[in-house]
């Protein structure tokens, strides 16, 4: 398996991981308007991230290729995150707009730490 899909398969696991954290949160705490903000923000942030790393790989594989390259879905990913909004302002009495707004971002905090892990695990690697 190549680099790339190594890390877009960790990145995966650990939203699915985050994913049912909150799904617990909603769940079993007093705080379910929260957590099912952050859940609805998350569930479209994971959308984002898969249709993000889906078209990045089709972009590189064009560059490869040698051929015409399309954009990499800016447009979509902005229109589910006004989606969520949408959702989260009209039924406000089942979602925390601002937990959808933190929500939205956890793709890219997941990237972040992923990075992080992986950064510090191939530095060690290198100094045995």
């Amino acid at each position: 398996m190549q680099p790339y899909d190594q890390m877009m398969t960790r990145q995966r696991k650990w939203m699915f991981y985050l994913l049912a954290i909150l799904v617990l949160g909603a769940g079993f705490t007093d705080y379910p308007r929260i957590f099912l903000g952050l859940l609805l923000g998350a569930v479209l942030s994971f959308y984002n991230l898969w249709l993000m790393q889906r078209k990045i790989k089709q972009f590189g594989q064009a560059i490869v290729e040698k051929r015409s390259a399309r954009g990499i879905g800016t447009f979509t990913r902005l229109a589910s995150a006004a989606l969520a909004v949408l959702i989260a302002l009209r039924f406000e009495e089942y979602f925390h707009i601002i937990a959808v707004v933190l929500g939205l971002m956890t793709t890219y905090v997941v990237i972040m730490i992923d990075f992080v892990f992986f950064k510090s695990r191939y530095l060690h690697r290198e100094e045995r």
